[in-house]
């Protein structure tokens, strides 16, 4: 009887090890602590952030878009003290911006033409990028878009969900699409926007 549970332990414990390394890890070793880094989200991964309604007493009145580039966060202003708070991507170091505008144009799934100084910096990267690209779900602009003021710059979707929270686009603020669609849904061309540092 010994023996046959000793048996039947060890084949559980050998098909165990075997699942273990048959399923992928993802992440990284890191050399410094000697520990396996698993970050709770990754490139092909949702968004980190989730949209909520927050309590909202700032100076601004309910319709109007305050981004806070240094917190990474856009709040769409409400009736009755609250807002709608959206996590985002912002611009990298040297593509930060502030300022106030309005939305002057919407658009679902918005075609992308890279300005000219975009093109010409990823080119010396190496990286070609388009000088025209359709409107669709592999467009970097996303789902939709909303146009700030008369500036180069948008409010608009993305293909990378998890960037969000970072500092990562030439200036334009992202969200995940399902949070541009949500916002677009919500907000009129002549909104008020505010983007502050």
């Amino acid at each position: 009887m010994k023996k046959l549970l000793f048996v039947m332990v060890a084949v559980l414990a050998g098909a165990f090890a075997l699942t273990a390394q048959a399923a992928p890890r993802y992440g990284y070793f890191d050399h410094s602590t000697n520990t396996w880094v698993t970050p709770k989200y990754h490139p092909g991964g949702p968004s980190p952030v989730k949209r909520k309604r927050v309590k909202y007493d700032g100076p601004y009145p309910a319709g109007t878009i305050v981004i806070d580039t240094s917190e990474r966060r856009l709040y769409h202003v409400l009736p009755g003290g609250k807002a709608m708070k959206y996590g985002v991507g912002v611009g990298k170091d040297g593509f930060q911006w502030a300022g106030t505008h309005r939305i002057t144009r919407k658009a679902e799934w918005p075609s992308w033409t890279p300005p000219a100084q975009m093109r010409a910096r990823e080119r010396a990267k190496g990286r070609i990028l388009p000088a025209y690209m359709p409107g669709g779900p592999n467009n970097p602009m996303g789902a939709r878009a909303m146009y700030i003021g008369s500036t180069l710059y948008r409010i608009h979707g993305t293909t990378e969900p998890w960037t969000i929270g970072s500092a990562v686009s030439s200036g334009c603020i992202r969200l995940a699409n399902e949070d541009v669609i949500h916002l677009y849904n919500s907000v009129t061309v002549g909104s008020k926007v505010i983007v502050k540092r």
